[in-house]
């Protein structure tokens, strides 16, 4: 299973693989034709009222991790329609999150990887 994370503001390049848009806003000053988006399952991105609490907060990391996961445990179906694409060839998680260290989509891919 090859899945790598990458912003949505970085090069497109035909070694990404499947790209999956995770976040639920759409990357701001971007096109939808230049993002060459193939899949955006807004239901495995953290809630509106998830988001809004974490705030991108490093103090909030460890429970945030804790209630996206919980929240992740509703899609199970998208997750495993995923998985299996990841199984298949390499995907690409894209996102507009400016931290690496602290963001959904780390947390997603160790789901991923998980399952």
């Amino acid at each position: 299973m090859q899945i790598q994370i990458k912003r949505a503001y970085a090069e497109v390049l035909a070694t990404d693989g499947k790209r999956i848009l995770v976040d639920r806003l759409w990357p701001r000053g971007i096109k939808k034709e230049d993002a060459k988006i193939d899949l955006w399952p807004k239901d495995i991105t953290p809630s509106t009222e998830l988001r809004k609490w974490y705030a991108h907060d490093p103090e909030h990391w460890e429970e945030f991790q804790q209630r996206y996961r919980a929240e992740l445990q509703q899609q199970v179906a998208l997750l495993q329609q995923i998985s299996e694409i990841a199984k298949q060839e390499k995907i690409s998680l894209i996102t507009a999150a400016k931290s690496e260290k602290y963001n959904h989509v780390i947390v997603l891919k160790k789901v991923l990887e998980e399952s």
